[in-house]
């Protein structure tokens, strides 16, 4: 039988949408600062050689460029104020929290509650601007070896520097603000913004050249339900749960026995998100991005390398799918579910799975299960990954949409929908709240004074 909020969700209709007026604002606030975001990635750094600068970017487009222009939403390729985008603080958020699960002092600080979050958040952002600093300075670099620039220089790499820098630390600021007074997560939605502003142009390249005889009418179609197929794949793996009983134990409060309860410990088949395909891409096309911003000058060792290592070859994809596996199980292991922080905290609560022992016996288990449920999504992960790579170059289907992307695409919209939802159930509880409040006033008001008793 259906619990209440889940009858609710249900009833959930554009009447209700109407009358949600903070949900409302929130929505226009984060619109509002998401286009702001936009428009920063047209405003170009001073002192760039527009022209050349569109070559160098197409050639850089196979390594590293390519990912950094799909998580800037083009901004790297157009050289704007928020070219290095978000990527740094995702990059020293990633790297806080391995260090908090490694460090014993991180991890006692983590524990502290509200203030020790404040403190990791702190060292984030240090983090943030140290690696702004490092990859503006080798953008720069990279654009006076590269002849890009009007005036090589140390004014140059000063400005380009302070430019990025300060764009990259505005835009953290803008995903805060989303998440404090908007909707959804911040940063995801920029991501998410930067990513789906590059479709239209891509799906206008692909029908054009449908249209032009050069991709048969046959692979558009089978492109097209790939892509609905792969969406609804992402959709099913993401919500998927192993649930683990767990059983609480009779209690008594004062003078009344509370009798046993039991609920459900959800573990999901892909704990890890995103984060293993976003570390197995930088990894392996490393090489290439070094041979670009090199100026393609490589010697007999990185020539090799690049030979069996490019995108499309055997041991690429072989690397790939590796580096997938190994960094689902160690991010999960290490981060996204500690299975002796879960045991502690089922213990500390009385809380047991029926037939294992609280304590180690608890952790074992744990990790049992969550290595056996990883390989389903270790395995989901890569298959997402590699499809679009076998496509593009073992088959030359335009695929213009990685796996990475497709896994964030879809990930921030179900989170966002999800929002949408808890601040309209919210909505509808404070409605019924005043409702039933104005029927017990009205209720007190209408009662009849008793009449007292007649005396004979």
């Amino acid at each position: 039988m259906a619990s209440a909020a889940e009858q609710m969700a249900a009833n959930l209709s554009w009447s209700a949408f109407g009358k949600a007026t903070e949900l409302r604002q929130r929505i226009w606030f984060t619109i509002g600062l998401l286009i702001i975001y936009r428009l920063g990635t047209y405003i170009p750094v001073p002192g760039i050689d527009g022209a050349a600068l569109r070559n160098f970017m197409d050639q850089a487009q196979s390594g590293i460029g390519g990912i950094l222009s799909m998580f800037t939403g083009g901004a790297l390729g157009r050289m704007g104020v928020f070219a290095l985008g978000i990527m740094p603080y995702i990059s020293a958020s990633i790297i806080v929290q391995l260090l908090t699960s490694m460090v014993p002092s991180l991890e006692q600080l983590k524990k502290e509650g509200e203030q020790g979050r404040k403190k990791i958040n702190q060292y984030t952002r240090y983090g943030t601007v140290a690696l702004a600093l490092f990859q503006a300075y080798g953008l720069a670099k990279s654009l006076e070896a590269g002849g890009l620039a009007h005036d090589p220089g140390l004014f140059f790499q000063a400005s380009v520097v302070i430019t990025l820098v300060g764009g990259t630390m505005f835009l953290m600021w803008l995903g805060e603000q989303i998440t404090a007074r908007g909707i959804g997560n911040g940063i995801s939605l920029i991501i998410f913004v930067g990513i789906v502003a590059e479709i239209p142009a891509a799906l206008a390249n692909f029908f054009a050249q449908g249209r032009s005889g050069a991709i048969s009418t046959p692979v558009i179609l089978g492109v097209i339900v790939m892509v609905v197929a792969v969406i609804a794949f992402v959709v099913f793996m993401e919500r998927a749960l192993r649930k683990i009983r767990i059983q609480y134990p009779r209690r008594q409060v004062g003078m009344k026995i509370y009798d046993g309860q039991s609920s459900h410990l959800p573990i999901k088949v892909n704990p890890a998100g995103v984060i293993p395909a976003i570390f197995a891409s930088s990894l392996l096309l490393l090489p290439i991005t070094i041979s670009t911003f090199s100026g393609n000058q490589t010697g007999p060792i990185m020539s090799t390398i690049l030979a069996y290592f490019g995108p499309g070859q055997p041991l690429y994809l072989i690397f790939f799918a590796a580096m997938i596996v190994f960094f689902a199980y160690f991010y999960t292991h290490n981060v996204s579910f500690k299975s002796d922080d879960v045991a502690e905290n089922l213990k500390n609560q009385g809380g047991f799975i029926p037939g294992i022992r609280p304590g180690k016996r608890t952790e074992e288990y744990l990790d049992y299960v969550v290595n056996r449920v990883l390989v389903i999504g270790a395995a989901y992960l890569a298959a997402v990954c590699l499809l679009p790579e076998i496509l593009r170059h073992q088959w030359s289907v335009p695929f213009y949409f990685g796996g990475t992307s497709v896994l964030i695409v879809v990930s921030v919209t179900m989170d966002t929908i999800n929002q949408v939802q808890s601040h309209l159930l919210a909505h509808q509880y404070e409605g019924l709240i005043e409702k039933s409040q104005l029927r017990g006033k009205r209720k007190e008001g209408s009662a009849k004074p008793r009449r007292a008793p007649s005396r004979r």
